[in-house]
């Protein structure tokens, strides 16, 4: 069985969804929840879900490789970016070369880098009188949102909407695919 761990910065509510996905699946568990936010309700999610919550400042992350220990410790296989808005640093990022994803609340190229994140990304959509949006699942590189595109799936943004309402249906979206997304990879995994 595999192990993932998820970084998040926010409410938590897809680290929750993977999590209770996972719960009863024999590919892969979530064994860690990791957040750059001291105060992050995702990571009261993780201890109710019996998740290991783990905070953590940028020396940790940066400089001393406190965060690349505590994945080592933990055995992680595979790592979920959800709601998560720091660069992940390059000894991460080579010790799991093409097992760490992303997800994006836009069709990824448009919206995508260094603050473009939750609400600004569907108020900046709407602005635009974009006709759809939706999710990008991509893997995680160097830059902000340019890693190369595992999946998209797209839903209508209609004329009445505002930035309240689009979320909703972006996180309907969010919720069915990004677990069984997680899940095949996983699977692919050697």
């Amino acid at each position: 069985m595999k192990h993932i761990a998820i970084f998040a910065s926010g409410a938590g509510t897809n680290a929750e969804n993977v999590i209770r996905y996972f719960s009863n699946r024999n590919s892969a568990r979530v064994v860690i929840v990791l957040s750059n936010r001291r105060d992050a309700a995702v990571l009261k999610r993780a201890d109710s879900l019996n998740v290991k919550p783990v905070f953590f400042d940028h020396n940790d992350f940066y400089i001393a490789g406190t965060v690349q220990e505590i994945l080592v410790k933990n055995k992680i296989d595979f790592v979920v970016l959800a709601g998560f808005l720091w660069l992940v640093p390059e000894n991460i990022l080579n010790m799991y070369g093409g097992r760490i994803i992303n997800i994006h609340p836009a069709l990824l190229p448009a919206y995508g880098g260094k603050g473009m994140y939750g609400e600004r990304v569907h108020r900046a959509v709407i602005q635009n009188h974009d006709k759809e949006s939706g999710i990008t699942i991509h893997y995680v590189n160097r830059k902000y949102d340019e890693g190369d595109i595992i999946f998209q799936a797209r839903c209508r943004v209609e004329p009445s909407d505002t930035p309240e309402s689009l979320a909703e249906r972006v996180h309907s979206l969010e919720y069915e695919h990004f677990p069984r997304i997680i899940e095949d990879l996983i699977l692919k995994l050697p």
